[in-house]
């Protein structure tokens, strides 16, 4: 019983070797396959087992043989012009080494998902290779600039609040940045795999996803120039405005689950009577295609910054206004910041609601008065900008929500 957990890292140990052998037999690479691989995990375990009577020396002198036999290897079986071997399987083997050798001290389950990431990294090449193909220089400095965002500056910043009100907290705040260019980035790389041929039905929700605003904007231009399509930007609009909700309800969720607890109710309505809104526009409109007009950047980082100081804004004026005006100055911030923004009113007010500032029931109505406040800015737009028929179905449409809401707010004390 005792050799019991022995042989299991071992037989855990072949089988992450034969899978990840598996692939690269199928690939004929000359480097390393089936019967290599496991081998080299197999070797792992066992310099690791033998690691703990003459030290760990044992594990180090074995990932050197293995690096060596993987150079050698490299040499003598040069890359031949269908680029089957190239560096990734001389990477592949001393890794898969260190799996097999974690596994004698580590945890399984760890290994496993490892080994099975190696395999489905080496078997998705040519998919990942078509990613990368696909992704221009503002693509890539979009993804880049998020990890700036989130993964360098974020830690950086002092976790404590400053001035009046104690509410400036500067991780806080930033990390309300990352959330939201993290859900528009989202959108964004969607947007730029299928937006561009995306029906009405995907174009409303990448445009829902990266903003609403924006893409109120951009159809209502669009209705302009081509007024036959007033009904299929009509449905783009609301399916966008519905997304919207949704995206609100999120950050609800995440920022201020208590908040989020009372609002759920009249949330859901507003939400399901933006898809009946959604399903009519849609009959009318299904034999058009839209697509989502150009994308631009979501992670740069002037937007983030810009994000950054609006929110902090809205938060110290919610918190003054709570101490200076109660209820009804509340409802003008929400108002005022609602008309070209959701996102820092919806968090900011989550936020005052999660540390006790706000009431719950008091949180969710002034973030459904900031969204009636922003129905009524698009629809402002679309009258500048677009089509009067377009801005006539909008009116109605929008019109419709903006009297569920303000029900909703009357209904629920």
């Amino acid at each position: 019983m005792a050799t019991l957990p022995i042989f299991e890292d071992l037989g855990i140990s072949l089988l992450l070797g034969l899978l990840v052998g598996l692939q690269r037999q199928h690939v004929q690479s000359p480097l390393g396959g089936i019967r290599t691989f496991p081998l080299v995990t197999v070797f792992g375990t066992v310099c690791a087992l033998l690691a703990g009577t003459y030290g760990g020396w044992v594990v180090g002198i074995g990932l050197v043989g293995v690096v060596a036999t993987a150079i050698v290897g490299k040499i003598t079986n040069p890359d031949r012009g269908d680029d089957h071997t190239g560096l990734t399987t001389a990477v592949a083997m001393p890794l898969m080494y260190a799996v097999g050798a974690y596994l004698v001290n580590g945890d399984w389950s760890v290994a496993v998902a490892v080994g099975g990431t190696v395999a489905i990294l080496l078997e998705m090449k040519l998919q990942l290779h078509g990613i990368v193909a696909r992704l221009g220089d503002a693509d890539i400095k979009a993804i880049m600039q998020f990890v700036l965002i989130s993964f360098i500056i974020l830690p950086v910043l002092p976790n404590q609040t400053y001035g009046w009100y104690d509410v400036l907290n500067p991780r806080e705040i930033w990390w309300m940045v990352v959330l939201v260019v993290a859900m528009s980035l989202g959108g964004y790389i969607v947007w730029k795999f299928f937006g561009q041929h995306a029906g009405t039905v995907l174009g409303g929700i990448l445009g829902g996803t990266i903003s609403s605003t924006a893409t109120a904007v951009s159809f209502a231009r669009r209705s302009r120039q081509a007024p036959s399509s007033v009904r299929a930007a009509s449905t783009v609009l609301m399916i966008s405005t519905t997304v919207s909700f949704v995206r609100v309800a999120i950050e609800m969720a995440v920022v201020g689950h208590v908040v989020m607890l009372k609002a759920i109710v009249p949330l859901a309505v507003l939400i399901l009577s933006g898809l009946f809104l959604c399903l009519f526009e849609w009959f009318g409109s299904r034999k058009e295609a839209e697509a989502v007009s150009q994308q631009t950047n979501p992670a740069e980082l002037k937007s983030a910054l810009v994000f950054g100081t609006l929110y902090a804004i809205i938060l110290f004026a919610v918190a003054a206004t709570k101490v200076h005006f109660e209820r009804t100055g509340l409802f003008v911030v929400a108002v005022l910041s609602g008309l070209t923004d959701m996102d820092a009113i919806t968090l900011s007010t989550s936020r005052m609601v999660s540390a006790g500032r706000l009431t719950a029931d008091m949180g969710w109505k002034v973030i459904i008065s900031a969204v009636m406040a922003n129905l009524i800015f698009k629809a402002a737009l679309v009258a500048m900008l677009g089509d009067r028929k377009l801005f006539i179905r909008v009116a109605i449409l929008f019109g419709i929500l903006i009297i569920v809401s303000g029900v909703l707010i009357a209904a629920f004390p």
